[in-house]
């Protein structure tokens, strides 16, 4: 039997070291991702199968187990803590994972075997060439917030904003004008554009400390997201002083007008 340090996961993390230049803390526990709670309502600390600090990013690699039913692995005749499966509490853990964790400020990226040069059982290849081209796409497509984030960072000076330190330590960006503040969620190119928006909203919720109507906030995200962005109306978005801004693929900046 493999053990961890040869298997899959252990060289999808090795290649995004190399390619990070940083070595990542392997099934890395944070106080906030918990499991459920078991005998005696004691909760387990989630690992991740690796975290970055100098870049706050989290690489989850997810073998097929984790999108298909496999009975050897899921064991449908057991029960966990969870009151299911372990499939589906997999499944849970998982979905769990995907909104804590960019809700505590780090980008996740998540990679399954068909994004690298895998067989049909799932188990990689090693093509080592092939697969490190492959993830630094997946690694800098994902990084697009910092883009994001440096256009509009970029745009806030030219129309003669300060930026400041954030009120709160997550917050992506926040500015002054005069008597005006402005506290800002920045999001990149991702594949769930509905649901980051709808972390975003949360997030600037949580973000809203202040009474002073001089404070607005900003959701600022690529043009592939503006759409989903746009979903919650705009009578509620005034309500709340946010404003949202599109920032396009050649770096402008335009403030979406319903």
């Amino acid at each position: 039997m493999g053990t961890r340090d040869d298997s899959d996961e252990a060289y999808v993390v090795g290649l995004c070291n190399r390619i990070l230049g940083e070595s990542a803390l392997a099934q890395h526990r944070f106080d906030w991702l918990l499991g459920d709670p078991g005998a005696g309502g004691r909760q387990v600390r989630l690992p991740v199968d690796a975290y970055w600090p100098g870049h706050q990013l989290v690489v989850e690699y997810r073998e097929l187990q984790h999108d298909q039913p496999m009975p050897h692995f899921d064991k449908p005749d057991r029960l966990t803590v969870s009151g299911v499966h372990r499939g589906e509490q997999r499944a849970l853990y998982d979905a769990r994972r995907g909104t804590e964790i960019p809700t505590h400020g780090l980008r996740l990226v998540v990679i399954r075997p068909a994004d690298l040069d895998a067989d049909g059982r799932g188990r990689l290849r090693r093509n080592e060439e092939a697969d490190l081209a492959a993830l630094t796409k997946i690694l800098a497509r994902d990084s697009d917030e910092d883009r994001v984030t440096d256009t509009f960072r970029t745009w806030l000076l030219a129309e003669r904003w300060t930026p400041v330190d954030p009120t709160d330590r997550w917050t992506d960006l926040e500015a002054v004008r005069g008597e005006e503040r402005l506290i800002c969620e920045a999001k990149g190119r991702t594949s769930e554009k509905s649901i980051d928006a709808d972390i975003a909203y949360g997030q600037l919720l949580r973000r809203m400390t202040s009474q002073d109507p001089h404070t607005r906030y900003a959701l600022v995200v690529p043009s592939s997201s503006i759409k989903a962005a746009a979903r919650v109306p705009a009578h509620v978005r005034q309500l709340l002083r946010i404003d949202v801004y599109e920032v396009t693929d050649d770096n402008r900046v335009c403030r979406l007008i319903d």
